[in-house]
């Protein structure tokens, strides 16, 4: 009998993380009324029949494991797309910056254009920056000593530049910020904020935890688009800043107008 509860469970199990392509250990706990013991376990059990992949805090269906060779490309290449959005969805994310504040900055091509606008606004004066960015930081580096920069240590991932897990998380659970700026690989309506790289999600998330106040930037393409990382639920967020204007996919307006029925504020730079 126990065997048989153990193969529904595990059924159950590979479902929920079917429906989205990841799932977390507390989720599963939670949905199952089971233990996080007992949740690996039947994640150990599916791994080893080849359904899925287990990753830290949780497990992906099997063949949507990160590669970061197929599914995200470096920030070189990142950035030359969506580029003049980009420059505006910075512009309009630095105007929330004030003087006296400080801001976790987030990895990513679109913060890196936030952190560009913060560069020219010469009117603001002791500002801490805290960022997991290390092009981030170096571009910051000619508004020392008006702004402070504190880059946050950990593991250095090559694609983004990023410091990740496990000593940036440690970092964060140790700080308190007025704003955080994440960025993302998508935002839509039913999945949240989500991130194709899970180390990455997970630090995300736990700038949001630290921070006041989050507002999450994105360029048009990410709209209406989910990934495998959750970094957090719509209601996490006070503002997305994205762009608008002729050269958005289709339907992009619409996606906006279900973002914000479903409660999110939503800056559309023009």
């Amino acid at each position: 009998m126990g065997n048989d509860a153990s193969t529904v469970r595990r059924t159950r199990v590979l479902e929920l993380v079917a429906a989205t392509g990841f799932a977390r250990v507390a989720e599963l706990s939670r949905e199952l009324g089971v233990s996080e013991v007992t949740v690996r376990s039947d994640l150990a059990a599916l791994e080893r029949d080849g359904s899925v992949d287990r990753v830290h805090g949780g497990a992906v269906l099997r063949g949507m494991s990160p590669r970061t060779d197929a599914l995200e490309p470096s920030f070189e290449s990142a950035r030359q797309t969506w580029a003049a959005e980009k420059r505006r969805i910075g512009v309009a994310a630095a105007a929330l910056v004030e003087s006296g504040s400080s801001v976790l900055l987030d990895v990513g091509t679109t913060t890196a254009a936030v952190a560009d606008a913060l560069l020219e606004r010469d009117d603001l004066d002791d500002v801490v920056v805290i960022t997991n960015g290390l092009s981030i930081a170096l571009a910051l580096e000619d508004a020392i000593p008006r702004f402070t920069v504190v880059v946050t240590g950990g593991t250095l991932r090559p694609l983004q530049h990023s410091l990740v897990a496990p000593y940036a998380s440690a970092l964060l659970a140790r700080l308190h910020a007025d704003l955080a700026i994440i960025g993302c690989t998508g935002v839509d309506v039913r999945a949240g904020v989500t991130n194709v790289n899970l180390p990455e999600s997970e630090l995300k998330s736990a700038m949001v935890a630290a921070s006041d106040r989050a507002v999450v930037v994105a360029d048009p393409s990410k709209i209406g688009h989910a990934d495998v990382g959750i970094v957090g639920a719509l209601a996490d967020f006070e503002l997305l800043v994205t762009a608008s204007g002729t050269g958005a996919p289709t339907g992009h307006d619409d996606r906006l107008a279900a973002l914000r029925a479903a409660g999110l504020d939503v800056l559309a730079a023009p």
